[in-house]
This record gives structure tokens, C-alpha cells and sequence, in this order.
């Protein structure tokens, strides 16, 4: 009897070291099965990377983009329409206010012409001259010996040309007109008055005392003081215009 109780008491405490573990396996377990779906703290940070990368990050600010070269071709000072027949004269000034219209045809001063361009755009001249400038030719005009001038008559206008000093090419630097037919580029015509021309080029003045039945002449000078446009008015009405630049 003494011997089996020995093997009994030695058995008793693995049997109750064997439950306990078993316990703490089934908890363990347990306590998984209740949160499914749970994943250690590496595996959720590697799986909610994904989710953060779903929202773009912040991009830099737009650098605004280059005009196109059709858009930036109307804009600037370069987009203001300048009359056919007129040239861009040394110094980059542009000659297309001091210009008469007639018909389809816009002819400036400084614009190079010869004969045939001429009467294409305004008919046989009734009367041609030329002179050569010299020495001895009693004009005094020292700056222009050795060069050609030409002056053409059209009913109501008078055109003169002047070489380039290479006696090929000419250009305008005086035009007269006399005729309503012919009008500036901003439509005035002889016989409009005083009045209406100072609105059309509120920019020129009067340069004598401007008393409405003397004569006057209304000065309009765009550029400078060697280009011009000399608006002779009688009894208060245009009388003549000259567009001119002096030579001497």
C-alpha cells in the first residue's frame, strides 16, 4: 500500500502542470479568434501605406505658360494695324499717320516709288520734272548736291521724290493736296472745318493766332519735328494739306 501512493503523489503534479499549459494555449487562441483580421503592427503599416499613397501629393504651382505665337501676335504695340504703303523709317519711326488715301491705295511719306507705282495708284500725271541739285544751280541747298528730285502732278495732289543717294531709288518727302477726293488716314479732307479737324487731331495746334476768319496753318507732328503734316485753313475750312519732311 505505502509503495503505489508514492507514484501517485509524483503523478498528481504533472498532471496539474499539463492543465495549466493547455489553458494558456486555449486563451491565446482565444483571444485571436475574437479580433479576426488583426495583423501585427508591421503588416498594418505595410498594408495602410497603399491607402496614403491613394492621395496625390501636393504639386508645385503652376508655372504660368508661354504665350502661343498667334496670341502673342495681337498684343503689344506691334498689334496696331498699320496701313498698306506705309514703311518703317530709321530710328524706327513709323511714318502711317503722315499718309493720304485714295481709293484702295494708302500712300505715306518716305514710302520709295517710282513712275509706274505712282500712276498704278493714281493715274496718268498731268506734268513730270526733274532736277538734278549742283553747285551753281542758285538754290543753295549744299546737303543736296548730286541728288535727283522729282515732282509729280495729279489733279488735286503734288508728289516729290527724292534719291536715296544712290540714284536707283526714290522716295517721297513732299505731298500738296488740294482735292476733298484725297483724305488723311484719319478722314479729313480739304473743305472739312477747323472745327472738325481739331477733333480728329486734337494732338496738333494752331500755329499763328488761330482767329477763325484769318488764314492759319494746324500743325500735327506724330514724331518729331522734321515729320509733319501742315493743315492750311482759310475762313475757318481747310484749304490745303501738306505732309512733309524737311530736306535742308
Amino acid at each position: 500500500m505505502g509503495t503505489f501512493q508514492k507514484p501517485a503523489a509524483l503523478l498528481l503534479p504533472a498532471i496539474l502542470l499539463m492543465t495549466l499549459l493547455a489553458g494558456c494555449q486555449s486563451g491565446t487562441a482565444g483571444q485571436a479568434a475574437a479580433t479576426p483580421g488583426t495583423a501585427p503592427a508591421s503588416e498594418a503599416a505595410s498594408t495602410e501605406a497603399p491607402a496614403a499613397s491613394a492621395t496625390p501629393a501636393a504639386e508645385p504651382a503652376a508655372t504660368p505658360a508661354e504665350p502661343s505665337p498667334a496670341a502673342s501676335a495681337g498684343t503689344g504695340s506691334g498689334s496696331e494695324a498699320i496701313k498698306e504703303g506705309t514703311i518703317e523709317k530709321e530710328g524706327n519711326v513709323i511714318l502711317k499717320e503722315l499718309a493720304f488715301v485714295y481709293k484702295d491705295h494708302t500712300i505715306a511719306l518716305s514710302d520709295i516709288v517710282d513712275d509706274n507705282k505712282l500712276e498704278s495708284m493714281l493715274g496718268k500725271a498731268t506734268k513730270k520734272k526733274s532736277h538734278t541739285y549742283s553747285v551753281d544751280d542758285g538754290l543753295n541747298m549744299d546737303t543736296l548736291i548730286g541728288r535727283t528730285e522729282k515732282t509729280y502732278t495729279f489733279p488735286g495732289v503734288e508728289i516729290k521724290t527724292m534719291d536715296s543717294g544712290d540714284g536707283k531709288q526714290f522716295f517721297i518727302f513732299s505731298i500738296k493736296i488740294t482735292d476733298p477726293k484725297y483724305t488723311t488716314v484719319r478722314n479729313i479732307k480739304v473743305g472739312d472745318s477747323l472745327d472738325t479737324l481739331k477733333k480728329a487731331y486734337p494732338e496738333g495746334k494752331l500755329t499763328g493766332d488761330g482767329a477763325p476768319e484769318e488764314e492759319d496753318d494746324y500743325r500735327f507732328a506724330p514724331s518729331n519735328y522734321v515729320d509733319y503734316m501742315l493743315f492750311h485753313v482759310k475762313g475757318a475750312k481747310i484749304e490745303s494739306i501738306n505732309i512733309s519732311t524737311l530736306m535742308d
